[in-house]
């Protein structure tokens, strides 16, 4: 998005597949975590919140205060052999119920993320 966006004035994103981004950095210290336990099972760790794709490179382009246009779409209009869901956010509930902790929201973890691409 970074380099879509520094090269072009306008861009389109496909806006009605939403989700909850999730930084490695943020993903790695729970997974340890989970490890170090005796708490087996299927866990879905993402970061909180979601959004669409678009709203996901908006916030990449007001963070990096990149001036590009970012075209909502739908998934019909963007050209892809891949099939991607409309929605797929996950139930954090294991986590919860085992005791886990939640990771940050999602823009705050944009936002950490561009800091250390400096």
């Amino acid at each position: 998005m970074l380099k879509l966006g520094k090269e072009r004035n306008e861009i389109n994103v496909v806006a009605d597949q939403i989700g909850s981004p999730t930084y490695t950095a943020d993903l790695a210290p729970i997974l340890c975590d989970i490890v170090a336990t005796e708490k087996y099972g299927t866990y879905h760790a993402t970061n909180e919140g979601i959004c669409s794709w678009a709203e996901f490179a908006e916030e990449i382009f007001r963070i990096a205060k990149i001036d590009c246009k970012v075209n909502n779409i739908k998934t019909e209009e963007y050209p892809t052999n891949a099939m991607r869901p409309k929605n797929s956010r996950m139930s954090k509930k294991g986590l919860d119920l085992a005791g886990f902790n939640r990771l940050p929201n999602w823009e705050d973890a944009v936002e950490r993320y561009l800091k250390e691409l400096k």
